[in-house]
């Protein structure tokens, strides 16, 4: 079992590899069988560390100056519950939209395992109503 210091230093290597661009760094953070759940994008499926970089990428080709902030982490029994912020530009395509311009920024929550010191699935969820909203594709969204 990890201990609470241990885990918040887990979840700060992460956030900073992911917003420093630093795929390999995930290598010592991230399982090699890493799972990412989330509902809000449920048609994207990670089942593996490689598969977690590949829509890491994709989201930064999406938002190229995306920046990610764990503004609260509570950790305990190698779980750790993070409510972030998420912020960026939409200069390329995300899912089946064109780049817009526009720039986000909105909260998401998740929880996470650690097995043998690394994260091993990250629960994650956020409102998709929002990001659409602020990009101006509610209607786009929704056909009318």
């Amino acid at each position: 079992m990890s201990t609470t210091a241990e885990l918040k230093d887990l979840v700060s290597r992460l956030e900073r590899a992911m917003n420093e661009r630093r795929m390999d760094d995930l290598d010592d953070i991230v399982a090699d069988d890493f799972v990412r759940i989330c509902e809000a994008t449920p048609d994207v499926q990670v089942r593996s560390r490689a598969e977690f970089k590949e829509f890491l990428q994709g989201f930064t080709e999406a938002f190229p100056d995306n920046v990610q902030t764990f503004t609260r982490v509570v950790a305990g029994d190698d779980e750790i519950g993070v409510l972030a912020t998420y912020e960026g530009t939409h200069e390329g395509v995300f899912g089946p939209f064109e780049p817009t311009g526009k720039r986000v920024s909105f909260t998401f929550a998740g929880v996470m395992t650690v097995a043998h010191g690394k994260l091993s699935e990250f629960w994650v969820t956020w409102d998709n109503m929002t990001v659409l909203g602020q990009l101006g594709l509610l209607s786009a969204a929704s056909g009318a």
